[in-house]
């Protein structure tokens, strides 16, 4: 089990992640959006080409939506003080694995199978 200074630390790096997620998703919010003709640019590649960023923007977004819920359920978990356990197993995760990626919620072996 972690101690106290590494929950802290995981807890900010979480938070700060998720801060920057929302921020991302904020910002690509136009991108989006429905695309519409736009009268300036004539031709149907500008369409295509507007079809694609949007395509490539809703895909992010669903990433994003992803590494969202990993990281609610981490914090969820480090308010349960059920972080840093595997939830397969019952084990301590390594904290290497925890640097890696705090939002693991299973060790090595459960990983793997």
């Amino acid at each position: 089990m972690p101690d106290s200074t590494q929950l802290d630390m995981w807890r900010e790096k979480l938070a700060t992640e998720l801060h920057a997620l929302d921020t991302s998703d904020d910002d690509s919010r136009e991108d989006r959006g429905t695309v519409t003709l736009d009268q300036q640019s004539v031709g149907r590649l500008s369409r295509m080409d507007a079809m694609q960023r949007q395509a490539m923007a809703q895909a992010t977004s669903r990433r994003r939506a992803q590494r969202r819920a990993r990281i609610l359920a981490a914090l969820a978990r480090l308010d349960e003080g059920e972080y840093g356990v595997c939830q397969d197993c019952g084990e301590d995760i390594p904290p290497g694995r925890l640097e890696l990626d705090p939002t693991v919620a299973t060790c090595v072996s459960c990983a793997n199978g």
